[in-house]
């Protein structure tokens, strides 16, 4: 992964977001897991928190010191907090690849009473035409592919995941109810911008370059065809519950 291009790239998340979870924690000292660059940890130090991160990768950790962050390189689950203790514990794009019932288990031991846990994800939500259009892209350029991510709504997959992290807070037991917010947002993209961010999508890493080059030349001229520039429409969304 290159790091710097992700950090470059990558979608930010909709303020709306950030205020509700920093107006729902009961203080401003923030855990980000699976921190990567600081994407969201910039968001969260814009609003007034304190942030510390967790991140199993050691480039992406790098990266995030960069700007300021204190960084621990290891896997949540087995992390040593050494005492301390948070207002919240976030994780934006990253959960999925966390436990998550043993990843419930350390948050709560790190977070004070009535501090919160809130797991997030932006998701595509294209219009018919971009969709459409994206697709037919990826089955032209790569008809034998396992995956099409846009062959159906991207919220169908990501509400799995909202509810596999759902699942593992309750059955963990040290938190209420989860709830689940949901943020709709849009961002406008030149061709270059989308260009620059496709490769750091999931399962866009492992492509042969030759595959990645006739699917960018591909999305590229999709996009030429709507004068060079189309709005992506996301919905950001949250899972969250309070220790109890």
């Amino acid at each position: 992964m290159d790091s710097a291009r992700y950090d470059r790239a990558r979608p930010r998340y909709p303020e709306a977001m950030v205020e509700r979870i920093v107006t729902a924690s009961p203080g401003r000292d923030f855990l980000d897991v699976g921190i990567g660059t600081g994407i969201a940890a910039r968001q969260f130090r814009a609003a007034g928190c304190r942030v510390v991160g967790v991140d199993v990768d050691a480039r992406m950790a790098d990266l995030a010191r960069s700007s300021g962050f204190e960084v621990e390189v290891a896997a949540f689950e087995s992390w040593d907090p050494v005492g301390r203790t948070f207002d919240a514990v976030v994780a934006g794009q990253f959960w999925h690849w966390v436990d998550p019932v043993a990843g419930a288990a350390k948050a709560g031991e790190v977070l004070r009473p009535d501090g919160r846990l809130a797991v997030f994800w932006n998701v595509f939500q294209p219009a018919s035409d971009v969709r459409e259009a994206f697709s037919a892209v990826y089955h032209r350029v790569m008809p034998d592919l396992p995956f099409d991510p846009w062959a159906r709504p991207a919220l169908d997959g990501y509400s799995a995941l909202a509810a596999k992290a759902s699942d593992g807070i309750r059955e963990e037991g040290a938190f209420g109810d989860p709830e689940q917010w949901t943020f709709e947002w849009e961002r406008p993209y030149t061709r270059a911008e989308w260009l620059d961010q496709l490769p750091t999508a999931s399962g866009h890493t492992e492509l042969p370059p030759a595959q990645l080059e006739a699917l960018l030349a591909g999305t590229g001229a999709a996009i030429d065809a709507w004068g060079g520039k189309f709005t992506m429409r996301y919905t950001a969304v949250v899972v969250t519950a309070t220790r109890a």
